[in-house]
C-alpha cells in the first residue's frame, strides 16, 4: 500500500509563488511514476504535471508549462511542485498520485493514478 500526503497550499497573491510537497510512504514507491492533478470548483480534474519513477522524464500541460516545475527526491521519498507566476486561474485543489510504469504525458492526460492523496487547497487571489 502506497499512501501520498500533500501539503504546501495557502492563500497567495497573482504573480506569487508556492512549492508543493508530496511525501510518499509504502512499499516500492521508487518504482511509481508520480502526478500533480488539480480540481477547480465546478471543473473536472485535470493533469498538471508528471514525473517519471527515475524523475528523468516529465510533462506538463500548456497552462503551466514556464511556470510550475515538478521534481522528485527518492531518497526522501518525496515529489515536490514549484509553482510560480500564480494565476488565479490557477486556484483548485491540488492532488498528487502515484502509478505504475506508465508514460508521463499519458498518466497526466488520461488522469490515471493507482494511489491518491487528500489533496491541499491553493487559492490565488488578491
Amino acid at each position: 500500500q502506497l499512501q501520498l500526503v500533500e501539503s504546501g497550499g495557502g492563500l497567495v497573491q497573482p504573480g506569487g509563488s508556492l512549492r508543493l510537497s508530496c511525501a510518499a510512504s509504502g512499499f516500492a514507491w521508487t518504482s511509481y511514476a508520480i502526478g500533480w492533478f488539480r480540481q477547480a470548483p465546478g471543473k473536472e480534474r485535470e493533469g498538471v504535471s508528471c514525473i517519471s519513477s527515475s524523475g528523468f522524464s516529465t510533462f506538463y500541460a500548456d497552462s503551466v508549462k514556464g511556470r510550475f516545475t515538478i521534481s522528485r527526491d527518492n531518497v526522501k521519498n518525496m515529489v515536490y511542485l514549484q509553482m510560480n507566476s500564480l494565476k488565479p486561474e490557477d486556484t483548485a485543489v491540488y492532488y498528487c498520485a502515484a502509478a505504475l510504469p506508465f508514460s508521463v504525458s499519458g498518466m497526466c492526460k488520461s488522469n490515471s493514478g493507482d494511489y491518491w492523496g487528500q489533496g491541499t487547497v491553493v487559492t490565488v487571489s488578491s
